[in-house]
């Protein structure tokens, strides 16, 4: 549906209105839409400041014109494709460091901020933003804050909404709020900063953001433990946790993902089951790695490596390689779903079985990783995009294992956020009630519906539930 913008041309504002091929382009899909569902913006607003957003917001609320907020287009559900056309409002022009507070530990930062320039900016100050994401040297800050995301580090130092202290927000009538509070606590009044947080975008557009910061530790040693099955690398990853080890990244990879990495990578992992650690301490780290020691090696545990600094480094790099590896080793064939499921820490073990007998259920490699401290897995269920039935059959395989992490207990989405690709699980984590008074709060923010249309919320006809769909399909085998 084709929306008329020429309203956009009479605005004052100090940003550029663009409706050039390329920029409506480049915002018709982020990082997690396929070509086919691409959908290009009627145009492209690029604000540098808060009172460009107001000024676009208040128009477009007028006249009934959507408005979808996007920011580096990493997000891996959709979040940011203008499904209903509009104006795609982009929002890295507002790229400002505004302030740096050492002895209150805070930062003031705009949305358009890449995650590591915020390190940068404080590295000085022997200070840190401790929950950015795998994605932070190429993510922005109101991206993370838009999907309350996380990383390797949320074992030990929560997510993203946990360092979030006060936002200025944009509502869709253009009129500008402050939440929250600078302060390290308040209980003043209903907590609208983290109703914010984790929105993506479909409640108000965030423009200025206080982040928390911590402390560098003056201790960092880190490696990997290799397991001979991967029943005893979950069983220890739990054990790990439930003993309160101060581990401050605990990842899994299991000998699928193994293989991939050394298909991709010259680093020659053994093709088993492993662990990723590191540990963060001013002091007393080695006891702390020692500790750990013990109750790993009670899991069968056939290597146990731990190192500091360049050492350490060279013991990580094959979990960063992961996304890369993925796409080379299945060069013909699509992931299906973002896979992102996390489950309370002592399902883990159940979490990651319940994986391993939908890949045989349906004759399917599914690769597992992810960040093991929290709960959290990252799978792909890969699909050749040209053959219809494979494709049913990985949507079939994708949404049973979301189904059984709701039953463990568990999230759709730990990290990455519901977006486009996940409406249809809202209902079965979160009940009927539950998603009626998700929508009472986006008609009371968003009454005309303008802010990032087609998001979050399900459809009516994606209610039904998934079981019903992985019930009527069969298996099939994929060569990978």
């Amino acid at each position: 549906m084709q929306h008329d913008c020429s309203f956009l041309d009479d605005l004052a504002i100090e940003g550029e209105v663009s409706r050039g091929p390329s920029d409506k382009r480049t915002h018709a899909s982020d990082f997690g839409t396929r070509e086919a569902q691409a959908v290009e913006p009627d145009a492209v607003v690029f604000p540098e400041s808060t009172a460009d957003v107001s000024a676009v917001l208040s128009a477009a609320n007028d006249r009934g014109v959507p408005v979808t907020p996007y920011a580096a287009g990493t997000g891996l559900e959709a979040n940011a494709t203008p499904v209903h056309g509009g104006i795609s409002l982009d929002m890295t022009r507002m790229d400002a460091v505004l302030e740096v507070r050492p002895a209150d530990l805070q930062i003031d930062v705009e949305p358009g901020v890449i995650g590591e320039a915020v390190n940068e900016a404080v590295a000085g100050n022997g200070l840190f933003f401790p929950p950015l994401p795998s994605s932070g040297s190429i993510s922005t800050i109101g991206g993370m804050i838009a999907t309350d995301a996380s990383g390797q580090q949320t074992v030990k130092y929560g997510e993203v909404a946990d360092w979030v202290l006060e936002l200025e927000v944009v509502r869709a009538d253009g009129t500008v709020v402050t939440v929250g509070s600078k302060a390290a606590k308040t209980s003043s009044g209903y907590n609208l900063c983290e109703l914010f947080v984790g929105s993506e975008g479909t409640l108000g557009v965030v423009t200025r953001a206080t982040l928390e910061l911590a402390g560098r530790p003056e201790q960092v040693k880190g490696g990997r433990a290799v397991f001979e099955t991967l029943a005893d690398a979950t069983e220890a990853i739990s054990d790990v946790i439930t003993s309160g080890v101060d581990v401050a990244k605990l990842e899994l990879i299991d000998e699928r993902t193994a293989r991939m990495v050394n298909a991709y990578a010259d680093v020659e992992l053994p093709e088993r089951p492993m662990t990723f650690l590191e540990f963060h301490a001013n002091h007393g780290i080695d006891e702390e790695i020692a500790f750990c020691r013990t109750i790993v090696e009670a899991h069968d545990v056939a290597a146990f490596e731990i190192a500091g600094g360049e050492k350490m480094a060279e013991l990580w790099r094959a979990r960063e390689e992961i996304a890369y590896a993925s796409e080379e080793f299945n060069p013909d064939r699509e992931m299906e779903g973002s896979g992102d499921v996390t489950v309370p820490i002592g399902r883990y073990p159940e979490m990651i079985a319940a994986v391993q007998s939908v890949a045989e259920e349906y004759d399917r490699f599914i690769p597992c990783f992810g960040h093991a401290g929290d709960g959290n897995l990252h799978y792909g269920v890969f699909a050749d995009p040209d053959d219809p039935e494979e494709v049913e059959q990985a949507r079939a395989a994708h949404a049973a294992i979301v189904d059984r992490a709701i039953e463990l207990g568990g999230t759709a989405t730990g990290e990455h956020g519901i977006g486009r690709g996940k409406r249809k699980f809202l209902e079965r984590e979160h009940g009927t009630a539950g998603v009626d008074a998700m929508r009472a709060v986006k008609e009371t923010f968003d009454p005309n519906g303008i802010l990032n249309p087609g998001k979050v919320l399900p459809d009516p006809t994606d209610q039904a539930s998934t079981s019903a769909t992985i019930g009527s399909t069969t298996g099939r085998t994929n060569s990978k």
